[in-house]
């Protein structure tokens, strides 16, 4: 699979593109671990209300067993400290219950500054590279065969090419092209290739087509 170009200028872009798709994910982590953690911070009122809940039940519970060992009003006495207890604990059970609410709220949060940024970012980057990678394999392995064929990419080139672009060739360029010409059919061929930002094979190698004779 072909990922980046062999033209200098090309592969520059596409490297400068990954490497700030990558800053850009890293960019969001970061905010993302910023505001998880300010919103954590939040839950120190919760924590300051369980511990104060779990300490007053914890002190309800000793007044509580105190009293029973007093003589015949044992129960009695320690019944009001049973429910101090109690409501201690539900306050405790309160403040656990606000410390999961923050830290559920944190979570997701931190998750959606990553998911959507990056998300939205990768939807645009990804097809790109992806296209670029398939079409330029596929040139890839016309042009690494035995015999490149660049008839098929000079034919592609006069059908996708920008007219400024085929107009800035040679005049007689696309008659000579139809009538088989080989440095008309390079010419053409170098066209779709330096869209891609590859190179054609060179001329004088066996079997290059670049020197077979007119058709």
């Amino acid at each position: 699979m072909q990922l980046y170009a062999q033209r200098p200028d090309k592969r520059l872009a596409q490297v400068l593109a990954d490497v700030g798709m990558l800053a850009w994910a890293v960019l969001w982590v970061l905010v993302a671990r910023a505001v998880h953690g300010a919103v954590l911070a939040l839950a120190e009122p919760g924590e300051a209300v369980e511990r104060l809940g779990a300490s007053v039940a914890d002190s309800m519970g000793s007044a509580a067993d105190v009293a029973e060992d007093v003589p015949v009003v044992g129960d009695e006495l320690s019944t009001p400290f049973d429910a101090l207890g109690s409501a201690g604990d539900s306050v405790s059970g309160a403040g656990q219950s606000a410390q999961d609410a923050v830290g559920t709220l944190a979570f997701w949060l931190s998750v959606v500054l990553v998911l959507l940024p990056v998300g939205w970012m990768l939807l645009r980057w990804l097809p790109w590279r992806l296209a670029w990678s398939r079409e330029a394999t596929a040139v890839a392995r016309l042009l690494d065969a035995r015999t490149p064929d660049l008839d098929l990419l000079a034919a592609r080139a006069v059908a996708t090419a920008p007219l400024p672009r085929l107009a800035g060739l040679p005049a007689g360029t696309g008659a000579a092209w139809r009538a088989g010409d080989p440095a008309a059919t390079r010419t053409l061929a170098g066209l779709e290739a330096a869209r891609l930002g590859l190179r054609l094979p060179e001329p004088d190698r066996a079997g290059s087509g670049a020197t077979a004779p007119p058709v």
